[in-house]
């Protein structure tokens, strides 16, 4: 239970009353432990609800939060850049920032048995066809998702498209590793190095 004083002002009008999801995702990301987890919970709900960040960007202007309030802002930004999932984010900081690869082009729409899907990661702007896709597990061992996603490799594969596939384990275990091999795709597909950014990276020095 979470108990808050300014219900009068957040509360959505309901009987019995309850706070509008605006409010509710604001009070969720500073109940957080640290300011990465209070970020991480920015972009999951808003990854997962129709809370648009320019609605998330008022609430917070109209309600600014005492706590996480620069590490809620970046989260609405990341939100703005395409970032879906805590899980992209840990890529994008820990794999492509930590290690000086480019960064990926977010949400790259593709259609497949004529629908529109959507990949988490793709680099054909940095010349190379490579898409990387982030699994959480959460939805995609549903049927549905199992059978669109067979659908989408066979799709890549037919187009003749390097793909790779990570994890929660992957990425937050070993994000050397998997940036030694996104690199080492990046590269066999057409990316030129030369003149790449510094890594950040703590465990190999980027």
């Amino acid at each position: 239970m979470h108990r808050s004083r300014a219900l009068p002002h957040i509360a959505a009008g309901t009987n019995p009353p309850r706070t509008r999801i605006t409010d509710t995702i604001l009070d969720l990301a500073t109940a957080q432990r640290t300011p990465r987890q209070a970020t991480n919970v920015i972009v999951d709900l808003l990854g997962r609800t129709r809370v648009s960040v320019a609605t998330m960007q008022a609430c917070v202007l109209v309600r600014p939060p005492f706590r996480y309030r620069p590490a809620i802002r970046y989260g609405l930004a990341l939100v703005g850049g395409g970032l879906m999932s805590a899980l992209e984010v840990a890529y994008k900081e820990d794999v492509e920032d930590g290690h000086g690869l480019p960064r990926g082009s977010r949400q790259t729409p593709i259609e497949v048995d004529g629908k529109k899907l959507w990949e988490d990661v793709t680099y054909d702007a940095q010349g190379a066809a490579v898409t990387v896709r982030l699994d959480g597990r959460a939805t995609h061992a549903t049927p549905g998702v199992a059978f669109r996603d067979r659908r989408r490799d066979n799709a890549a594969e037919l187009a003749g498209r390097a793909r790779l596939v990570y994890g929660w384990q992957d990425v937050r275990d070993s994000p050397c590793l998997v940036a030694t091999e996104v690199r080492a795709i990046l590269v066999r597909e057409g990316w030129d190095p030369t003149g790449a950014r510094a890594g950040t990276c703590r465990r190999c020095g980027g």
